[in-house]
């Protein structure tokens, strides 16, 4: 595929050197011709820059060969786990079932609404009258909403809040715990499609909109199955390097002193 002085890149090469890459580079790779030509340009330029390093005698230098020898364990360290950890420990569906039957809990989805809301807000520090102001204004509003206008268009006319203003007022569904006492008791206490009164919180008064709820419910084994999976092939990956750790310890040396990570870092 490419050769630069005595170094040479087969497509075979190649290819394995895009499948070490994240996923998401891996695939824009993949699926795109002009970035497999980066790519390669790349690995010529790389080894070019290595070979004039080298002419240079810059593999000599200590500090740097200390920096290859780091980034030599650290390939060496990723090729072991490969090969005795990630190609080793494997997560049966028996097992991913077992874990589902005793961790049911887990799996329990509180119950959630879907709201609009419309903030007038009240900056920090605000008079008695300001906090008055903002109530009648969004007295009024709520008086417009009951007239039959478009909550969506008056969140986006009126709305003070950035985040959902654009979105007609939306927030999606959210479970509690997510929201302020006030915004959220509110919320959950409406049904499908009632306005609220003005509600009071800390950033100022609030119109809100249920637009939908769902009730608390557990997921079912399909619907987690991936993610009890991943769960425990990580702990079954931990658990497999800590005894290989454990075994190192006792055929090699290791010596480390923690208290000098305390002291401050002597002036050149």
């Amino acid at each position: 595929l490419a050769k630069v002085g005595k170094y040479s890149l087969s497509l075979d090469e190649f290819n394995q050197q895009v499948e070490a890459m994240p996923p998401q580079i891996r695939m824009a790779i993949t699926h795109n011709p002009e970035m497999k030509k980066t790519f390669l340009e790349r690995w010529v330029q790389m080894t070019l820059l290595a070979m004039k390093a080298r002419d240079l005698k810059m593999d000599q230098d200590p500090k740097v060969k200390k920096r290859i020898e780091d980034l030599k364990n650290s390939l060496l360290a990723q090729e072991l786990l490969r090969k005795r950890v990630e190609g080793k420990v494997k997560v049966t569906e028996a097992e991913a079932q077992q874990y589902y039957n005793t961790h049911k809990k887990e799996f329990q989805v509180s119950e959630s609404v879907k709201a609009r809301h419309i903030l007038v807000r009240v900056p920090s520090g605000a008079t008695e009258k300001q906090w008055q102001d903002a109530k009648n204004k969004a007295a009024d509003i709520r008086k417009q909403l009951q007239g039959g206008a478009d909550f969506a268009e008056l969140a986006k006319k009126y709305s003070e809040d950035p985040g959902s203003k654009d979105r007609g007022g939306d927030l999606g569904f959210f479970g509690k715990g997510r929201m302020v006492p006030e915004f959220e008791n509110a919320a959950f206490a409406l049904k499908p499609g009632e306005i609220s009164q003005p509600v009071k919180t800390s950033f100022g008064y609030h119109i809100i909109k249920v637009d939908a709820k769902k009730p608390a419910s557990t997921r079912s084994y399909d619907q987690s199955k991936g993610q009890i999976m991943n769960q425990l092939t990580r702990k079954k990956q931990k658990d497999e390097l800590d005894r290989i750790i454990s075994e190192l310890k006792k055929e090699y040396k290791v010596e480390t002193h923690e208290e000098l990570l305390t002291q401050e870092k002597k002036g050149k």
